[in-house]
């Protein structure tokens, strides 16, 4: 069985406020749940209002599916969420 995480660092171009930042993240997650069916969940500058550390969790039994689905995530979301800037990401193996 493989467990990995994705990290996302992301730059919130437009947001200008908390409030801002939870609506923008609220639909991205949603949509990355809803196509992915991954688990997701912000995990670092939650207090910072114009970035964000999002992790997406996935379980399989082989590794090469697992890169496969975790790699199309960067491209989906420059496709339908242009305002927000991929700063890096990274696959992690547990």
């Amino acid at each position: 069985m493989v467990y990995a995480v994705l990290l996302l660092d992301l730059k919130l171009t437009d947001c200008r406020s908390l409030k801002e930042k939870r609506g923008m993240l609220k639909p991205l997650l949603h949509k990355l749940h809803m196509e992915f069916n991954l688990s997701a969940a912000e995990v670092d500058k939650k207090d910072v209002w114009n970035e964000s550390i999002i992790a997406r969790g996935l379980i399989s039994n082989e590794k090469r599916a697992v890169e496969s689905c975790l790699a199309r995530i960067p491209s989906f979301l420059r496709k339908y969420f242009g305002e927000i800037e991929i700063l890096s990401y990274s696959i992690q193996f547990i």
